[in-house]
Parts: C-alpha cells; sequence; structure tokens
C-alpha cells in the first residue's frame, strides 16, 4: 500500500518518529526534521499533508535554536538562563512561526498538553486555525484520528 499522507515530523530526538514509524504508520510516511531550520528548507521539495511538530527541544545545540535570545533575555528581565529555558521550552511555537512564514499553510499538530491550558491554546489556535494539537502521552489510536481528523480524512 502507498503513502497517501506525508509528515513532516520536527523534533530533537528520534521518539516521534520511531513511535509513529512503528505504530501510527497506515497510509502514512514520515520524514523526520531535527531542527526549524532544517524543516523549513524541507518543505519545498516535500511538500508534507501535515507537520507533526514537538514543544520542547531541549536537546538542540543553543545555535540551531530559533528565536531571538537577546530579546527574549530583555523580556526576562537580564536573565539569560531563563530566557534560554523559555526558548527550549517553546521552540514548537518558533518552529510554528518559521514554517508559515516559508510559506506551509497545512496543519500542524503539536505534541503537547494543552488541556490544562485551554486558554493559552485557544489564543494560538485563533491565531492560526489550521493549528491542533495531541498529547505527548497519547497512544497510537488517538494520534492516527488526530492525524486523519487534522488532514479532514476519515481514519481506516
Amino acid at each position: 500500500m502507498s503513502a497517501d499522507i506525508t509528515v513532516l515530523v520536527v523534533e530533537d530526538g528520534d521518539e516521534y518518529l520511531t513511535n509513529l514509524s512503528t505504530f501510527v504508520a497506515r497510509g502514512i510516511r514520515y520524514t523526520q526534521a531535527k531542527s526549524g531550520t532544517v524543516a523549513c528548507g524541507l518543505l519545498p521539495s516535500l511538500r508534507p499533508d501535515l507537520v507533526y511538530l514537538d514543544m520542547r527541544f531541549d536537546r538542540t545545540p543553543n545555535e540551531a535554536l530559533l528565536g531571538d535570545l537577546v530579546a527574549l533575555t530583555a523580556r526576562f528581565n537580564g536573565d539569560v538562563a531563563r530566557a534560554r529555558a523559555f526558548q527550549q521550552d517553546n521552540q514548537g511555537l518558533f518552529v510554528l512561526r518559521a514554517l508559515r512564514d516559508a510559506g506551509f499553510v497545512g496543519p500542524v499538530i503539536l505534541s503537547y498538553d494543552f488541556s490544562r491550558e485551554e486558554r493559552r491554546f485557544k489564543a494560538l489556535s485563533d491565531k492560526d486555525p489550521a493549528l491542533s494539537y495531541c498529547p505527548d502521552y497519547a497512544d497510537a489510536s488517538e494520534i492516527l484520528a488526530a492525524i486523519y481528523r487534522a488532514v479532514g480524512r476519515r481514519a481506516p
């Protein structure tokens, strides 16, 4: 069976790619990018149907992180450590902005649990209606359903 959905997985490790390609493989082809810059570079040739995006990038080299550390440091009253932690913890949002700026208009699933941050997610999705989330602890059937829902198809 040929893949009918192409998913770009953006994460700093290999966990999502391994789990998705092993347990959520029906009709889906995965390609991985380990940084926002690499993900944006893949867009023209890959033309993904969906981006599955990690929120936290704590294993990415600092120079590969997106976001203006100087501006973040000012936001955190000169505390570089807090600014860097914020940049890592929210790197998915910086990557999302870079993907949109690069012209990707398709659906993006953030792998993050917003159930306790409903107002935050509403603010994000009001600005970006193609954004959804799937908790990082979701099982294979939940992830498969989220992917098919995001691309507007019925799961097999």
